[in-house]
């Protein structure tokens, strides 16, 4: 059972001005023990975000390094007068190359506001070198077939496999209005060039955008995915090979009872203590926060029939600010990320936004310890 869960600040973005967001790390080995990569970039409104950062940790995430910019995943202008920018970037160790691959997707501004949300998207990635160098930006691409229209994998844990594939999740729709389905693509890596080999079966769901930001997470040669949705509900699938998924299941306690949740993403921890799931819903507390994305919420998932154990929920992260009488300036939380920290440690991650206070907002870290 977690034994505790200690909240620290990384960057004080309230007072400094700056606010970074996206932040996700991986852990990666060193000669002297395991270090670690965050990825995070500014925002400045409503999904405006800047230059993809990189900052690093060589002391248990206690001190981080000032984030210093990874000049391939930033803006650059395009043609028809539009910018095209990377955002929802998450790196992670590649331990046959070893090497860090950050994978994220494009996004386009005009005038610094979005634009095409839904169309011209793809996945895109950079590669840190064992020589520490960030090398250029790629496009993923399409493997066979008629691409859709928007494809993307962003904000998205992926799953590497012992001979180095790599199981990356993908939400596609196949026409800028059609809901979103997802799978997992089947990628192979070399350490420069990342492809998609094969694809999973599609699992859909009808409802506004349909599925969104898929994660997977493994465990005991078991595969899971979560997935956000725009139906008050998150779902829960799994496969195991990673290629074959059941059919999707809404997210309930272990009563049966469903987990009201707004078009927010979830988070896998997984490690000998067993899966656990990082995520957001309504509660009596947060009622008139936005889409509910305050406080991080964490329980113990029964991985025998899907559902959460309802005695295990805790506050990973809790909310600030008064969410009854005064909203808009409680801090957002709803895009974060988690860590293995070693055998009995994990972290969470994320970038507070108060847009009422033009967008500041610290960057967190929560300490997640068994027993």
């Amino acid at each position: 059972m977690i034994a505790t869960i200690d909240v620290e600040t990384i960057w004080h973005g309230r007072q400094s001005g700056v606010t970074w967001f996206h932040p996700r790390a991986c852990q990666f080995p060193t000669d002297e023990g395991p270090a670690h990569l965050m990825a995070c970039q500014p925002i400045g409104g409503s999904d405006v975000f800047g230059q993809v950062h990189w900052s690093l940790s060589t002391d248990h995430g206690r001190t981080w390094s000032t984030p210093e910019p990874i000049h391939a995943l930033g803006r650059r202008d395009l043609p028809d007068g539009n910018q095209e920018g990377i955002c929802d970037v998450v790196p992670g160790h590649h331990a046959a190359t070893g090497v860090t691959l950050a994978v994220g997707h494009n996004v386009y501004y005009r005038d610094n506001i979005l634009t095409k949300p839904s169309e011209d998207r793809f996945p895109v990635y950079a590669v840190r070198g064992a020589d520490s160098v960030w090398r250029g930006r790629h496009r993923l691409a399409w493997p066979t077939g008629e691409v859709p229209a928007i494809y993307t994998s962003g904000c998205a844990q992926r799953v590497d496999l012992a001979d180095g594939h790599i199981l990356l999740p993908i939400s596609a729709g196949d026409s800028p209005d059609a809901a979103r389905w997802v799978a997992t693509a089947l990628c192979a890596f070399d350490g420069c060039e990342l492809a998609i080999e094969a694809m999973s079966n599609r699992l859909h769901l009808e409802v506004r955008r349909g599925l969104l930001e898929p994660s997977l997470a493994v465990l005991d040669n078991r595969v899971y995915m979560t997935i956000r949705a725009e139906d008050d509900r998150g779902y829960v699938t799994t496969s195991y090979d990673g290629m074959t998924w059941s059919e999707i299941r809404p997210w309930c306690w272990d009563d049966g009872e469903p987990l009201t949740m707004s078009t927010t993403q979830q988070r896998w921890i997984a490690n000998r203590h067993g899966l656990f799931l990082v995520y957001t819903r309504k509660a009596a507390e947060n009622a008139n926060v936005m889409r509910w994305r305050a406080p991080l919420f964490i329980a113990q998932v029964d991985t025998a029939t899907l559902r959460l154990i309802r005695a295990t929920e805790r506050v990973a992260i809790p909310m600030v600010g008064d969410s009854i009488s005064d909203p808009d300036h409680v801090a957002r939380m709803g895009n974060f990320h988690t860590v293995s920290a070693g055998r009995d440690e994990a972290w969470i991650t994320v970038g507070e936004t108060l847009p009422a206070d033009g967008w500041r907002g610290d960057t967190l870290l929560a300490r997640v310890r068994w027993a």
